[in-house]
């Protein structure tokens, strides 16, 4: 199992101590403090940023340079030195962007990006062995390197590329001039999303700098036609995981408790990414940066920044759904940088780098590989079974109950290997006969659907007794049209 990081580097991987005192009378450690103080301190100081420094008040520079310092604060204030990582990847990208091509700035940006990211994170398994600090510098720096990556690819697109080469959406997120360093800077470390993101967009960004965002939003819809007259104002661990791999628990607790235990850690695992991703969201629809349009109702939106939607993960009939609405904003990022340019197994190479983002850990790789199988399974049964529980409303509950137990239980067995961080435990995790058949039956499980499909097409007959045979005029599912590693329409249709 992993080892514990030694106690002494507690204070190495921290930035101030001011409020040691309160992090010892709360018996919560430093770091999570200092985490929550900034947001905190982020959620008051946008409030004061739209009021006071408002783009009617002041200049687009001077809202630049506040974001901008407030941002760096707040990283020094949690990282301490740290911090200097994300300073000299900032640094460097502005290099490749100011002397790079137009045509090969997001190649350049993206591998210097990817490999420092990559090399902080191997180094952080030789310094914490394994341990992971709730706010360990590496946070940041991830969503730097989405930034980076995003900012990139959208001046290649408005550089580099013909406007009938690219998509509805890259044409109208392409940036026509590279940025200058103010802007540079406070897009990457501005203190809305410099600490817990999320990701945003480059030309959306600046558009809310200069004060055009809410009306470039509004005529998105023409807001004027629809009866709006006014701006709209805006509106967050007690059972261990270790305990999946005790000796006792693996071998005199039965299947159901470990089925249970597992899905019950796996959800404490959730408050602390609900907590942190709600409190960014609020920051940023704070400093008016959130608004996204307006709904079919009529409804004004602030969830361009959104990274979860809790009822609807909590919910989740399918593995596609749960993904779609869990890390909004990361699952976003990876269908522009990678799923739709690479010309091959977008669903595969999605994955890997989403696992190579997110770190070396070992347990990263087994979750994504786990949840290559687990995504194309779930497309596989859903095709193909589906729609015979369309039929009556009571089918219909009965097929939404159980895939929504099996949903749940995928996900928890799927997201473990990333709790556990190390191999040891996740072989071990996968040793419990029990549950070790899951990924093993995601082949068998397609093949048996397009077997089943084929006989039953040559016989004219249904493979499911009470339903109408397949015909011309009825064309068979996709799983039987197309190879096994296609992708689906976005890396988060899982």
């Amino acid at each position: 199992m992993a080892a514990e990081p030694p106690p002494s580097l507690s204070y190495r991987t921290t930035g101030s101590t001011c409020l040691h005192p309160l992090s010892e009378l709360l018996g919560i450690p430093l770091d999570q403090v200092n985490f929550v103080t900034c947001q905190l301190f982020a959620l008051f100081a946008a409030f004061w940023f739209r009021s006071y420094l408002s783009p009617g008040k002041t200049s687009p520079d001077v809202r630049h340079a506040f974001a901008t310092i407030f941002g760096i604060y707040f990283v020094i204030f949690c990282f301490g030195w740290y911090s200097v990582h994300l300073f000299v990847l900032v640094l460097m990208c502005y290099g490749i962007m100011v002397t790079a091509s137009a045509s090969n700035v997001h190649r350049y940006s993206f591998f210097v990006a990817m490999g420092y990211l990559t090399i902080c994170h191997i180094s952080r398994i030789y310094i914490f062995h394994y341990g992971i600090l709730t706010t360990d510098f590496s946070g940041p720096l991830m969503i730097v390197t989405q930034k980076i990556t995003t900012l990139a690819f959208q001046v290649h697109d408005g550089l580099g590329r013909k406007a009938e080469d690219l998509s509805t959406e890259q044409h109208r997120l392409a940036v026509k001039a590279k940025p200058s360093f103010l802007e540079y800077v406070s897009y990457l470390l501005n203190f809305m999303s410099v600490i817990a993101g999320p990701c945003n967009n480059f030309k959306e960004y600046i558009a809310f700098i200069e004060g055009r965002h809410i009306h470039m939003k509004l005529l998105e819809v023409n807001w004027k036609e629809k009866g709006f007259h006014s701006l709209p104002e805006p509106s967050p661990t007690t059972f261990p995981v270790t305990c999946l791999v005790d000796d006792w628990f693996v071998h005199k607790a039965n299947f159901l408790t470990r089925l249970c235990y597992l899905y019950v850690v796996m959800q404490a695992s959730k408050p602390k990414y609900y907590f942190a991703w709600t409190l960014a969201d609020a920051v940023n629809n704070a400093a008016g940066f959130g608004f996204s349009g307006v709904d079919k109702n009529g409804n004004f939106c602030w969830d361009l920044l959104s990274n979860l939607n809790i009822w609807k993960i909590e919910t989740a009939t399918s593995f596609k759904m749960y993904l779609e609405n869990w890390n909004i904003q990361t699952a976003t990022w990876l269908k522009r940088v990678c799923y739709e340019r690479v010309p091959w197994y977008p669903t595969v190479l999605t994955f890997i780098l989403s696992a190579l983002w997110h770190g070396v850990y070992p347990g990263y790789y087994f979750t994504f590989l786990t949840g290559i199988l687990v995504t194309l399974a779930a497309r596989t049964v859903r095709n193909n079974y589906r729609h015979y529980f369309l039929s009556s409303k009571a089918l219909k509950v009965f097929y939404d109950i159980v895939t929504w137990a099996v949903t749940q239980l995928a996900v928890s067995y799927t997201v473990a290997p990333f709790v556990m961080l190390a191999v040891e435990p996740t072989i071990s995790l996968y040793k419990q006969n029990d549950v070790s058949a899951f990924p093993a039956a995601v082949p068998g499980c397609n093949s048996l659907c397009v077997h089943w499909r084929r006989k039953a097409s040559e016989a004219g007959t249904s493979f499911l007794p009470g339903h109408q045979p397949l015909s011309p005029s009825r064309p068979s599912p996709r799983c039987c049209q197309r190879t096994f590693l296609d992708g689906p329409s976005g890396p988060s249709s899982s």
